[in-house]
Formats: structure tokens, sequence, C-alpha cells
């Protein structure tokens, strides 16, 4: 099973009027270790930002599954839930799995993500699609190819155990998902922080 780690960096960016200003971004970056995804995020970035740039943080995520589409580079997070029976107390819970997919627009991440499970082997609801703010993921490839996540590797995972609260849902986007609820809703910089430990990378002094 892939382990993720969101990675957030902090630079100075130009703007539109030639001034610089602070900015902090979210990556996703696959690694086995905190002390690995700190050295992969600046190896990958180190060539394509300008000028010096800081980890202020990684964590680990929650995210078991992405899919990845060549036409869209905005990623849009989804909980999908399901009934399973307990393997010790054989009592029925709900699980629920949280995913990345790329797409256009809220729509084609529902149509997508539903594309994706067809091959799922239990019934399931979809109970949030919501915009995330990665700009970019990085996955671990074995023969070099960086920055691009192949979608026949993503097979959906064993999924967690976690609360959920009741689904809203949309009419919309209902007719696209005859067997599935949907709430959607905009991600803040607060609710990125849904995890439980999380690792301050080192000082500059003792950079990767």
């Amino acid at each position: 099973m892939k382990i993720w780690f969101q990675c957030k960096i902090k630079y100075q960016k130009e703007d539109e009027n030639g001034r610089l200003k602070n900015i902090t971004e979210p990556y996703l970056v696959d690694a086995v270790s905190y002390t690995e995804a700190e050295a992969r995020i600046y190896e990958e970035l180190g060539s394509v930002i300008r000028g010096d740039f800081e980890v202020t943080s990684i964590t680990k995520s929650k995210i078991s599954d992405i899919f990845h589409y060549d036409d869209a580079e905005t990623w849009y997070k989804c909980k999908v839930t399901y009934i399973a029976a307990d393997d010790n107390s054989g009592k029925e819970k709900k699980v629920t799995n949280q995913m990345l997919v790329s797409a256009m627009d809220l729509r084609q991440a529902c149509e997508r993500l539903l594309e994706s499970l067809q091959g799922l082997l239990v019934t399931y609801d979809v109970v949030e699609i919501q915009q995330s703010p990665l700009v970019e993921i990085f996955p671990y490839i074995e023969d070099e190819t960086k920055g691009k996540v192949r979608v026949d590797d993503m097979v959906p995972e064993a999924f967690e155990e976690e609360e959920l609260a009741p689904a809203v849902k949309m009419p919309e986007l209902q007719a696209a998902m005859p067997d599935a609820s949907l709430e959607v809703s905009e991600e803040t910089e607060s609710e990125e922080e849904e995890h439980e430990e999380e690792f301050q990378p080192v000082t500059s002094e003792n950079e990767i």
C-alpha cells in the first residue's frame, strides 16, 4: 500500500505587478518515511521553483487511491463509504476511503470517480467531493518517469474506518451516480489539517 505525505512549501513568487510575495503551496509525495518525503520534495521542486524554498510541514495523508487523467491538473478529494463486516466480531460497520481524481470540474470529477470504481465489488456511496488545493502529486515510479500518476496502477485498496456526518444530496449530480449520495464543499486550509501526526522538517543547516 502506498504511503502519501503532504508537504507544504513556502517560497516567494512574483505576482502580476512584478512584486514578490510569500506563498505556501501543498504537494503530495509517495515515500516510505518523513525523511524520504522531505528528500523527494526537494529533489522534485529544486529545478522547478526559482530561488529558495522552505518545507514548512510534512504530514501523513489519509489518501489511499489516486486517479489521474492527462487532460486535467485540478484535483478533487472524494470520500467513499460502504458497509462491511468486522473480521473479528462479524458486526457490520461503516468504513470510508479518501481518494483523489483529476478533472476539469466537479461534474467530471464525479463521473471519473465512478468510472474508476467500476470494479469495486461492494455497494458504495460517494458522500463528498470537494476541490483540493494540491498543486501537484509526485508518485514513486521505478522507471524514474516523474510527475505522472498512471491510472492503471491505481487500484482501490483497503478502506479505513471513519465516522461520517449525514450526506447532503445534490440533485443536479444525482443522475450521474444513481447509487450514491453526494456532498460538495470548498476545502480550506484548516480542513486539510486532519492528520494525527505531523513532522517538522529539518532546519536549513541539516537540509537533505
